[in-house]
């Protein structure tokens, strides 16, 4: 009697291990579309343009794995085994994806790949701040960070005068904007002085 409560105990036990261990190594560790704070999506959604520099590496193939790639002014990467591939307005996601289907069957039969930003594209502030000129993007970007990189504001500056172009503008037209507003990589931020 004693043998089999024994072995139902260990069964029970043994069930609910493997329970607990489907729920661990069955979650997706990915996060799903949704989840980041202030944003629509927990993946990034910052768009590569020419300028930013990359990182690709593909996990356990080291002649695969490239450093510090400048995409260049067609906002294209070349690419060992698939050529010159055009990123200009992808994700840092949507390249990773790209590269993958590109690697795999012909060359891995499951490629792992990942990338990341290790430069972005600079942004551009004029006018009343201590050193005016082109900086390197940062996420989370405002008006009144870009003018603490650029030296913070002169004395003149104007705190209702300022204007940004966003890159890919074709109008080129200034937007009147305020300390929070943000500054995108590729924008050029002006301040003008105050005459009072």
């Amino acid at each position: 009697m004693k043998f089999r409560s024994v072995i139902g105990f260990l069964s029970c036990l043994l069930l609910s291990f493997a329970v607990q261990a489907q729920s661990t190594f069955t979650s997706d560790p990915v996060p799903q579309q949704g989840n980041a704070p202030g944003s629509s999506s927990a993946y990034s959604s910052y768009r590569l343009g020419a300028g930013d520099v990359v990182n690709i590496r593909v996990f356990g193939e080291d002649d695969l794995s490239k450093e510090k790639i400048r995409l260049t002014d067609a906002g294209t990467v070349p690419y060992p085994v698939l050529g010159e591939l055009r990123v200009l307005g992808m994700t840092v996601g949507d390249l990773e994806r790209l590269i993958t289907e590109g690697l795999k069957g012909r060359y891995l039969v499951n490629p792992r790949v990942s990338v990341q930003i290790d430069e972005y594209r600079p942004f551009y502030v004029n006018g009343m701040v201590e050193k005016p000129g082109g900086y390197p993007y940062q996420p989370g970007l405002t008006v009144r960070k870009a003018a603490s990189l650029a030296g913070g504001f002169k004395e003149r500056a104007s705190s209702s005068k300022m204007y940004v172009i966003r890159e890919g503008d074709k109008a080129q037209k200034p937007v009147k904007v305020d300390l929070n507003t943000v500054i995108g990589p590729g924008d050029i931020l002006t301040i003008e002085e105050s005459f009072f």
